[in-house]
């Protein structure tokens, strides 16, 4: 089920839900420029036959919510944090299992941290914790440094460009343990592309992420999983493993080969993880 949640301001956040709203719920937050479908409808759907009821939800400037002027985000990073906040308030749903991917999953620690009732357990996936030192910690990958400059020189008005580097910045967080999919991804970024109305606007969540959390991972009172590919090229796996190493009893499932991606041959071990993580919460 499709529908739009209302916020102060005029803003509105598009949301779509799977399963039933009686099982236990499961609130899905995804990266940086990316829209709710990023959490594919396969995916969703397999989480929903495990008998829970499965909420995504497109971030501002992605997909069908609010966007703004690129370069001039008329939000921060608590903003975000209240819409997950206000998305659950729209489903009637007092406390989630959240599941965040990427900058997604930075914000589904700032959720647990700042609204501790309303989150029952919480599973990340490729991100990189909060609130503790991670300078030691290995960055990104020097090949995806030398990819990620060029997004600067995209005209991101002209579809067909856009498209292009969507694909090959895909290519270059995929998974070392599978075959990379250029034709279905290039039907999948067309479609989120036209859905969007252009992708221009999602580059200002940079702008929000950067260096704003207070709160520290270490304080985290529910379940945690993080879950990381061992050659994920953005947020290497120390990050992962830092995650688990600062919370009292996480659980780290680690994926060989995997990137930062939700590829499809590794949803099994996805899919049974998060399941099992939301029944022991």
């Amino acid at each position: 089920m499709q529908s739009e949640i209302a916020r102060p301001g005029g803003v509105r956040i598009a949301t779509q839900t799977f399963g039933e709203a009686r099982n236990p719920s499961v609130l899905l937050i995804m990266g940086a420029m990316a829209s709710m479908l990023w959490w594919p409808d396969d995916f969703c759907q397999a989480l929903a036959e495990r008998g829970l009821h499965v909420v995504r939800y497109d971030n501002r400037d992605t997909g069908l919510s609010t966007k703004y002027e690129p370069g001039k985000p008329g939000y921060t990073s608590a903003d975000m944090v209240d819409d997950a906040v206000a998305v659950l308030d729209g489903h009637a749903i007092a406390s989630a299992h959240v599941v965040g991917m990427s900058m997604g999953g930075m914000l589904a620690q700032m959720l647990a941290l700042r609204y501790p009732a309303r989150v029952a357990s919480l599973s990340v996936i490729s991100t990189s914790p909060i609130g503790v030192d991670t300078s030691m910690l290995p960055g990104m990958t020097p090949a995806y440094q030398e990819h990620s400059v060029k997004g600067a020189d995209v005209d991101w008005s002209d579809r067909a460009q856009v498209i292009e580097f969507m694909i090959e910045d895909s290519r270059m967080l995929a998974s070392t343990a599978h075959p990379f999919d250029a034709t279905r991804l290039r039907d999948f970024v067309s479609r989120d592309y036209d859905r969007a109305g252009g992708l221009a606007s999602a580059s200002n969540h940079f702008m929000v992420m950067d260096g704003v959390a207070s709160e520290s991972i270490r304080d985290l009172s529910m379940p945690l999983l993080t879950i990381h590919g061992t050659t994920d090229p953005i947020f290497p796996v120390e990050h992962g493993r830092a995650l688990a190493a600062n919370v009292e009893g996480a659980l780290l499932v680690e994926i060989p080969g995997g990137g930062h991606e939700l590829h499809r041959n590794d949803w099994p071990i996805m899919i049974d993880a998060v399941a099992a993580h939301v029944r022991a919460g």
